[in-house]
């Protein structure tokens, strides 16, 4: 491959990470349904069309660290969490890349969701003391996030969906707009 192709290449896929933690950013501040915001989506969309894949782990971290700072601050060691949590989607987008279609990525985003719900709430439970260190502590953890289960897979469909249907779009729009009716 060319240089010069390579740079072209490189600043296309930072101009797509840009926009992607800007969008990540604006939903997070902005008013939304709780558990439905499209970080986890736009890892996987990253990690599934970049051509510099290692680029995907930046979305999602830059997306938390930006809108960390304007929003309430949780534990640091819950962050964490939800950060590597939301890096499982970008690996496993990097890993469906071999196979095209619905499925493939359909699977690989409610497979990020469970993670992240796994994850995250063993964090809330492991650091934020609101829960007994005990085997009853960890089970009403769970059982207190389980409302938010659906909505996150669920939105994180839907937001995948609303990121490859637009990438679909634009790819192909110009060429649907030419044919006839």
């Amino acid at each position: 491959m060319q240089p010069a192709k390579n740079r072209t290449e490189l600043w296309m896929d930072l101009a797509l990470v840009a926009f992607l933690i800007g969008f990540d950013v604006t939903a997070r501040i902005l008013p939304h349904v709780p558990g439905v915001w499209p970080v986890a989506a736009s890892a996987l969309f990253a990690g599934r069309t970049l051509r510099w894949p290692w680029l995907a782990f930046v979305v999602p971290f830059g997306a938390v660290a930006a809108s960390n700072l304007v929003l309430p601050g949780d534990h640091w060691q819950v962050l964490v969490a939800v950060a590597a949590a939301l890096c499982v989607p970008a690996l496993l987008g990097m890993l469906a890349r071999r196979w095209s279609g619905i499925a493939p990525t359909a699977a690989a985003m409610i497979a990020s969701s469970l993670v992240f719900f796994g994850l995250t709430n063993f964090a809330v439970w492991a650091f934020d003391g609101l829960y007994p260190m005990t085997w009853q502590g960890i089970a009403d953890c769970y059982i207190a996030a389980l409302p938010f289960l659906d909505r996150t897979v669920l939105g994180d469909l839907a937001w995948a969906a609303a990121l490859s249907g637009g990438a679909w779009l634009a790819l192909h729009g110009p060429e649907l707009a030419k044919r006839p009716l």
